[in-house]
């Protein structure tokens, strides 16, 4: 029997790479990897220059039965740009967009857009958590350049003959995570005192087995196409306990004071840094029912497990 070519697009990204390692050690499908520059599974799997940048680098897709679209332009800590929604929309939306347009003319059965849960909005209400019917709400550039390119895909979808899928993620951690939470991993590390101590808001994640997982599942489950779906641990855990979690599994005390959150706030607006203090401070919860029902789809990988395996590998990496 052949089996189908899932071909994913950034591949050398944290999430891409883990699902070509994860396809190569399950062997129901053969991956393939869409990379702009070298990629660390050269020589596990084909590789097939893609970049998002450039209408005209677009990947063979003859082959291809599905794509999972992995590749975006994300958060730039220091952002040089004039215009930061352009850029966003340079590769976010027309990027996606060319490849979404070879994907269809070659044949491909489905295409998996791996979004964000800011297409909902930056924090949810007491009791109402997000849910993959709610009207979008997108409140940043890279927000809204995901939401654009959603419904240009969900537009193909009615002109072609090619199953959309679409995944937003909330936080996404697992062994070799970057940005803001890498950071707070250092902070922590440090052994700095921190004045959050009292934020008892539910912030849902998604561990990056689960969220690879989820993904798999969707490649060829009848029910996925042309739907949207959220997706997490389904373990919403507060911002005090993911905190003090992390500092048992570094081996430092967990040294967190409280601060009430106006103040907080109110200097992290000072300190430019309003979106950083409202992430920490303002619940994030999403509804994965949806995923129960209609796929069958529970989270395997326990959320504590995860976190120290995380704490494990940054550990291994940076003490060194």
């Amino acid at each position: 029997m052949t089996m189908n070519k899932v071909l994913v697009s950034g591949a050398n990204g944290f999430v891409g790479e883990a699902l070509i390692f994860k396809l190569l050690v399950d062997g129901k499908f053969i991956p393939i990897a869409a990379v702009r520059r070298p990629a660390r599974v050269q020589g596990l799997c084909q590789i097939r220059a893609f970049d998002l940048a450039d209408g005209q680098c677009v990947p063979d897709l003859s082959d291809v039965t599905t794509v999972v679209h992995a590749a975006a332009r994300v958060h730039v800590m220091d952002e040089a740009a004039i215009d930061v929604l352009s850029e966003f929309r340079k590769l976010n939306v027309e990027g996606t967009l060319a490849l979404a347009r070879r994907a269809a003319e070659s044949g491909v059965k489905r295409f998996i857009y791996i979004s964000s849960i800011k297409v909902n909005g930056e924090f949810t209400n007491a009791g109402k958590p997000f849910s993959a019917d709610d009207v979008p709400n997108p409140a940043d550039p890279y927000g809204v350049s995901k939401h654009e390119a959603e419904k240009a895909l969900l537009k193909m979808r009615e002109e072609t003959a090619m199953e959309i899928v679409v995944i937003r993620p909330p936080l996404v951690y697992g062994p070799g995570v970057k940005a803001n939470f890498l950071q707070m991993l250092a902070l922590l590390d440090k052994k700095i005192p921190l004045p959050l101590g009292g934020l008892h808001n539910k912030r849902s994640m998604v561990a990056l087995p689960n969220l690879v997982d989820f993904i798999i599942t969707c490649i060829d489950h009848p029910a996925a196409a042309n739907q949207i779906f959220l997706v997490s641990d389904g373990d919403d855990i507060s911002v005090t306990q993911l905190l003090r979690w992390l500092c048992a599994a570094l081996g430092v005390p967990c040294n967190l004071f409280y601060m009430p959150r106006w103040i907080l706030m109110w200097g992290a607006c000072l300190l430019g840094r309003r979106a950083v203090a409202q992430r920490l401070c303002k619940p994030l919860v999403v509804d994965i029912q949806k995923n129960r029902d209609l796929l069958g789809w529970v989270p395997h990988a326990n959320t504590e497990v995860v976190m120290k395996r995380t704490a494990k590998h940054f550990m291994e990496s940076q003490r060194k």
